[in-house]
């Protein structure tokens, strides 16, 4: 009784055109006050409770380091670096986002803001050198995808924080499957580039690819920073996203010198408001997720799929169709606190590797950012364009099917994922 009210409730929210974090706690909340009898307030508790951790002090501190290198004139450098590699080839322009978008998602952390970033500076100039606005949607759409692959990524913070797995080990884990998801894009445009006939922009030199990287350089050298600094224990996952913020701003105030102190509280509003939207969702996902350990659905779960089956890959299969469905109504944070401690005791039962499991789930998540009804790239990049997310998902299709084979293949040969964490241990 409890689980059919509850999703009931979800379903008609969501139908409605309800957000996901106001639809997750609205729900739980219905649930709370009908069958529980338990006081509201107690939703509430639950929500602040599940944030109030020293982990996801990390969300609103990579949050405004994205802010500040999206502000600080990182994303043309950014551009133009990615210009300089590959955009001489077929469809140059369309490899450029690609590219770009791997780099700027290890500055920002998330897809949209990825998405939102590329777009901004590409739609309109991928227009006006003859490809299709719709087709330049899509490309941007899919390069977004890689924003919670490659760290540092929001998502990560929320499932190392949920499943008590190293954020660090995670951060390392994304960077392979995020890089093998940008070239398998590369090659999509490039096909397709070449078979419509858009053209790449004048020769490689590798006088300016050099140029364009030491004007880039300091934007690049974050997740170096990043990274380096946990790995030497300089200091944790968490301080490592505050000396991030820091490092945004005093590149955009000091050296490329496009962010001034006027812009200061506009880009602090942007970051605070992107954080409220990614902690309300993870609140409300909490709340949600205890009903339905309430419910008893992880042990029934976990006995139903260890009477199906007890192989890993089939186990991993089945979970890949659950979280591509999932990704494709519920925002990747959401779907994390949701299924995680629902998925985890079956993992660990059938002696998968959680981090190689939190990585997994993460790529199939991306791939939901442009899977319709729900896909928050395909929105944004709607928004961006004016363009009606059916236009945009038509040329989305090649780029989703080749993530799946990605999928896939990361799901058969584990190693692709844990070789670089277990190498820097």
């Amino acid at each position: 009784m409890i689980l059919w009210v509850l999703m009931l409730c979800f379903a008609f929210m969501l139908a409605s055109g309800t957000s996901i974090g106001v639809s997750l706690a609205l729900s739980s909340a219905v649930v709370f006050y009908a069958l529980l009898d338990l006081p509201l307030i107690t939703v509430v508790q639950r929500m602040f409770t599940s944030v109030d951790s020293f982990s996801f002090m990390a969300v609103p501190f990579f949050m405004l380091a994205g802010a500040f290198m999206s502000e600080g004139g990182v994303t043309k450098r950014i551009v133009d670096f990615s210009m300089s590699l590959v955009g001489a080839l077929a469809g140059g322009l369309a490899l450029v986002v690609a590219v770009a978008g791997m780099f700027f998602a290890a500055l920002s952390g998330s897809s949209a803001a990825t998405t939102a970033a590329i777009g901004a500076s590409m739609i309109d100039e991928m227009e006006r050198r003859g490809y299709p606005r719709s087709f330049a949607a899509a490309v941007v759409a899919s390069a977004g995808t890689v924003g919670i692959v490659i760290p540092p990524s929001i998502t990560m913070v929320v499932y190392g924080s949920i499943a008590n797995t190293s954020i660090a080990d995670l951060f390392m884990g994304g960077f392979a499957p995020g890089i093998l998801m940008g070239a398998s894009m590369c090659l999509v445009s490039w096909y397709i580039s070449k078979k419509n006939g858009y053209m790449g922009e004048g020769r490689f030199s590798l006088r300016r690819a050099a140029k364009s990287f030491i004007d880039c350089f300091w934007a690049l050298l974050m997740p170096f920073i990043i990274l380096g600094g946990i790995y030497s224990g300089i200091f944790t996952a968490t301080e490592s996203a505050a000396v991030a913020a820091v490092y945004g701003a005093f590149v955009g105030l000091f050296i490329y010198r496009e962010l001034t102190l006027k812009d200061i509280p506009r880009v602090l509003l942007s970051a605070a408001v992107s954080t409220t939207m990614i902690m309300f969702v993870v609140g409300g996902a909490n709340v949600f997720g205890w009903i339905l350990t309430y419910a008893q659905v992880p042990h029934h779960l976990a006995r139903m799929f260890t009477e199906l089956t007890d192989s890993p890959i089939v186990f991993l299969m089945l979970i890949n169709v659950l979280l591509l469905v999932l990704g494709t109504l519920v925002n990747a944070s959401a779907a994390v606190v949701i299924l995680t401690p629902i998925l985890l005791p079956v993992v660990l039962h059938l002696g998968i590797d959680p981090l190689f499991f939190g990585v997994l789930m993460v790529v199939n998540l991306a791939i939901g950012c442009i899977t319709p009804p729900v896909g928050l790239d395909l929105f944004v990049v709607s928004s961006i364009t004016g363009i009606s997310i059916d236009a945009v998902t038509k040329k989305v299709l090649p780029y989703i099917g080749v993530l799946l084979l990605d999928l896939i293949l990361l799901t058969y040969f584990p190693g692709i994922i844990t070789f670089l964490p277990n190498l820097m241990h």
